[in-house]
């Protein structure tokens, strides 16, 4: 670490934490703000876009929606890893990462067992990828990827979609590409680059700090410490919205302490028993969270309209334009 830690008031850990996130304007361009943020983190719910775009557009605005897969797919400068999009240069601590042996827990004792049993399947797998690939799971077909009468409920290619997981885990494949949403699978070694060996224990110690660095503060026995190198002066007032994903709101016990907002994802609650909406977005000003707003997206009609908003909305029609811009959506009325 650069420096050692501080103790900061809570009005000054807000603008650390919002200003180590890029939500103060700092942003520049998609594959910087993804280096300084370290990740992003990747799900296919698209209420109004996906999580990883939502997490660009809170920082950076308007910005070319396509830069973000050309940089994964034909710069190579980004990879996906475990539903997660990293810089190239964290390469090095993800393969390190791969090389971890099985633990102790019951599901990664399930997973050494499965890659035993299933060493046919997984031959199977290598070899066709070796020479097909990149192929999508739907173009890999093997009597052993049926499930049997015991994990039906998984779907008929349970052992197929577990075993693709798993040697992605490992740093076996890897996602080469995507094709109508769906991921294409190649060999790692030949779709990801040669790196430098790091070790495992250096490798959690360099992506703790990394992820320390991209919060800003941390809560330590009711006191907030700040990252030396993030300045806790005031942050410019602007207004955006942030994805349910976005590491601003991630840990939803820290957003609580740290803003005084409680946030709950209602997407699986029975919507008679919803506080809010399915798919709430909190509202960002400056370096508070004044409200929340449930906006949507029809890729039909091109309209952004409004389901809902709380709280303090007097910045809401602000986002909200920003947000439809980047969408390329007309707000409806």
């Amino acid at each position: 670490m650069a420096g050692e830690t501080r103790i900061v008031t809570r009005e000054q850990a807000r603008r650390i934490a919002v200003r180590a996130q890029l939500l103060d304007g700092s942003a520049r361009g998609v594959l910087d703000t993804v280096r300084r943020l370290g990740f992003l983190q990747m799900d296919p719910i698209a209420t109004v876009a996906t999580p990883q775009r939502l997490v660009l557009w809170s920082r950076l605005g308007s910005h070319d929606a396509a830069e973000l897969d050309r940089l994964l797919w034909t710069d190579k400068q980004l990879f996906e890893w475990q539903a997660f999009i990293y810089p190239v240069e964290s390469l090095p601590l993800i393969r390190a990462l791969t090389r971890r042996r099985w633990g102790a827990s019951k599901r990664e004792q399930w997973a050494k067992k499965f890659m035993q049993e299933q060493a046919l399947l997984r031959r199977y797998v290598l070899r066709e990828l070796a020479r097909r690939g990149p192929l999508p799971s739907r173009e890999l077909e093997h009597d052993a990827a049926r499930a049997d009468h015991r994990t039906v409920w998984w779907g008929t290619r349970a052992q197929l979609t577990w075993m693709l997981e798993l040697l992605s885990l490992r740093g076996t494949i890897a996602v080469a590409g995507r094709r109508d949403g769906q991921r294409l699978w190649d060999l790692a070694e030949r779709w990801w680059p040669e790196t430098e060996t790091v070790s495992l224990r250096e490798a959690e110690r360099i992506l703790a700090e990394q992820r320390f660095r991209a919060l800003g503060v941390r809560l330590e026995r009711g006191e907030w410490r700040a990252h030396p190198d993030v300045s806790h002066e005031p942050v410019s007032d602007r207004a955006t919205l942030l994805s349910p994903f976005d590491r601003l709101v991630h840990d939803r016990n820290r957003a609580e302490a740290l803003f005084d907002f409680r946030y709950r994802l209602e997407m699986y609650v029975p919507a008679a028993k919803r506080e809010y909406g399915y798919y709430v977005l909190p509202l960002l000003a400056g370096d508070r969270i004044v409200g929340r707003a449930e906006p949507r997206f029809d890729r039909k009609t091109r309209k952004l309209e409004l389901l809902g908003a709380w709280g303090d909305t007097s910045r809401l029609d602000e986002a909200l334009d920003g947000l439809a811009a980047f969408l390329g959506a007309e707000r409806a009325a």
